[in-house]
C-alpha cells in the first residue's frame, strides 16, 4: 500500500508516454509526501464507460500512520490533481482512503 487507480474514460485514454510521466509522479507523490515504501506502490489505470460527474476518478487506499496527517492529505490530493491535470487535462474527483493495519489483510 499505497494503491492508487485512476479511472479514466475509454476515449480520453491518453497516450503511453502520457500514463508513464503521470505514473512517475504519482509514484514520487506516494515515496515523498505519503513516505511509501517504492515496493508498496501500485498505480493503475482502468479505462471506464463514463456516465456522469468528473471525467477521471481517482482512489487511494492508504495504510493509516500518524505522520498521514490531513495537512499531508490535503497536499498530496492537490499535487495529485495537479499531476492529472497536467498529463491528461481532465479534472479527477480525489478520493482517499485510509485503513488500519489491523484491518488490512494482504498477499502479494
Amino acid at each position: 500500500m499505497p494503491n492508487l487507480t485512476i479511472f479514466i474514460p475509454a476515449d480520453r485514454m491518453p497516450s503511453d508516454k502520457a500514463l508513464a510521466e503521470l505514473t512517475e509522479q504519482c509514484t514520487e507523490l506516494c515515496t515523498g509526501i505519503l513516505h511509501a515504501a517504492l515496493v508498496n506502490v501500485h498505480v493503475i489505470y482502468i479505462a471506464v464507460q463514463h456516465g456522469r460527474g468528473h471525467p477521471v476518478s481517482a482512489e487511494i487506499q492508504y495504510r493509516l500512520e500518524p505522520f498521514r496527517t490531513t495537512p499531508v492529505m490535503k497536499e498530496f490530493m492537490e499535487r495529485l490533481d495537479d499531476a492529472i491535470k497536467g498529463n491528461i487535462g481532465l479534472t479527477a474527483r480525489i478520493r482517499c482512503f485510509g485503513y488500519a493495519a489491523s484491518s488490512i489483510h494482504a498477499r502479494n
